[in-house]
């Protein structure tokens, strides 16, 4: 729900299409419902998405130089 908000925030979504998407998610009981949101509201998110980068952030690979973190 954050990345939603966030797209309202940033004026990607409208009020309107933000309170939809909300509802279908706080309805859907597993991620298979979500899959089912009407095809106007996966397409305003996925306009949203790609003006966010959102795709490119999932698929870059994951820094190497991360300081000091630790793994395992």
């Amino acid at each position: 729900m954050k990345t939603i908000d966030e797209m309202l925030h940033l004026e990607l979504l409208t009020a309107d299409q933000h309170h939809q998407i909300s509802a279908w998610i706080a309805q859907a009981d597993t991620p298979d419902e979500i899959l089912k949101m009407p095809s106007a509201l996966w397409q305003a998110v996925e306009r949203a998405s790609a003006v966010m980068g959102i795709d490119e952030d999932l698929l870059r690979p994951p820094a190497m130089d991360a300081g000091d973190l630790v793994c395992g």
